[in-house]
């Protein structure tokens, strides 16, 4: 398969997994845009940087479509805001596009957020675009230099060795409705689906890759790494 046609299929399945996460009231299905179409220049775009192998800037535009769930839970609470309810849709582009780390997302205008030579997918129902999901790359995955001797995959990561990457401690989870998340106050208590003692499983940009236990280190938590976890969940 040529290099374009790589591109344009991994920027489908980004957007397919946008569609899947947008957190609109009814289902939402990613389509390459139709010539002459796009987002209104002063819509509200959602706009953050991917910095990865390949590195790419996501533009979601999708307001209008997920305005009832940010209203749902008003009245029990102040609603979320437009960037932070699509940023799990973002990262679900991120996970398609691989490695790398998702920068905090920011709003501007789509006339100006989404580039001329990005790719644009309209995310519809029932044939009607709802939203909008642009993907620009910025560095193609053939531009990285082989290392003689070492794995392609290893090589390709020499040029993130010096990025900073977020990692994240996590005792459990659990699933609300946004209805529940809206209506949550200061001595709540929610159940994880962890026991008591259990490792920690440490997180980076959503991926397993190891456990450890929680200690104290000079009056802050730590994390002991007791176990990497190895596999395709494991690799980053």
């Amino acid at each position: 398969m040529n290099p374009t046609a790589t591109l344009t299929d991994t920027a489908l399945a980004a957007a397919t997994a946008v569609a899947r996460l947008v957190p609109a009231t009814t289902p939402l299905t990613a389509v390459p845009a139709r010539p002459g179409t796009g987002p209104a220049p002063t819509a509200t775009a959602v706009v953050a940087s991917f910095v990865g192998s390949p590195s790419a800037d996501l533009v979601l535009v999708a307001e209008e479509a997920v305005a009832g769930a940010l209203l749902a839970g008003a009245e029990g609470g102040a609603p979320l805001a437009l960037a932070d309810a699509l940023r799990p849709a973002l990262e679900g582009a991120c996970a398609v596009l691989g490695a790398g780390v998702l920068d905090s997302a920011r709003t501007e205008p789509a006339g100006t957020a989404v580039a001329d030579d990005a790719l644009l997918f309209a995310l519809e129902r029932d044939g009607v675009a709802q939203a909008w999901f642009a993907l620009r790359v910025r560095a193609e995955p053939s531009a990285v230099v082989q290392v003689p001797g070492v794995p392609a995959q290893r090589a390709s990561m020499h040029v993130l060795y010096d990025v900073e990457m977020t990692l994240t401690a996590e005792l459990g989870r659990t699933r609300l409705p946004v209805r529940q998340v809206l209506e949550l106050t200061p001595g709540a208590v929610l159940e994880l689906d962890r026991a008591a003692g259990s490792p920690a499983d440490i997180m980076v940009n959503g991926r397993l890759v190891a456990r450890g236990e929680v200690v104290v280190v000079d009056e802050d938590y730590g994390i002991r790494i007791t176990e990497i976890v190895a596999g395709e969940q494991g690799t980053l």
